[in-house]
């Protein structure tokens, strides 16, 4: 999955971009059975509001780091959500799983990792939602550095 690219900024001078990030326990699955504990960070930018960004560490920090809707991450702890690149699952207690499952897939591969859904629920409401809350990204973005030519 492309990296998001920074571009400049305006002539005006913008505020310093607030953020807040998460160190987690996840599970990477490798089939019905087998698994295996990696950690993650997930990050989220005031200047980049539309976006969380899953990075893996340690020995799987080959996976990179990859970037998604922070709306598609809160639906996704309340339903199935998603299509093409990232689709999240929901804890599914009749199935046994108590955890949030995301699947990243890339043009080679395919990637499961589990979630710890308490963790990343408190961590969006009072963490990514205090510092932009849902519905006003759009207010957040600089919209002079995004769109050549646009006069805010």
């Amino acid at each position: 999955m492309p990296a998001h690219q920074s571009r400049p900024s305006s002539s005006q001078p913008r505020p310093e971009a607030a953020c807040t990030e998460i160190l987690l326990d996840a599970r990477l699955v490798l089939g019905e059975h087998e698994s295996f504990d990696v950690p993650v960070r997930l990050g989220y930018r005031s200047d980049d509001p539309i976006a969380v960004a899953l990075e893996f560490l340690g020995p799987a920090a080959e996976a990179g780091v990859w970037q998604f809707s922070r709306d598609l991450l809160w639906e996704g702890l309340q339903r199935p959500a998603g299509h093409g690149d990232v689709r999240i699952w929901p804890p599914c207690t009749c199935h046994g799983r108590a955890a949030l499952r995301v699947m990243l897939r890339n043009r080679d591969e395919v990637v499961l990792i589990d979630l710890p859904s308490r963790q990343v629920r408190r961590w969006l409401r009072r963490e990514t939602f205090a510092l932009v809350p849902p519905g006003t990204e759009a207010d957040a973005i600089d919209w002079d550095a995004v769109l050549p030519g646009h006069t805010g």
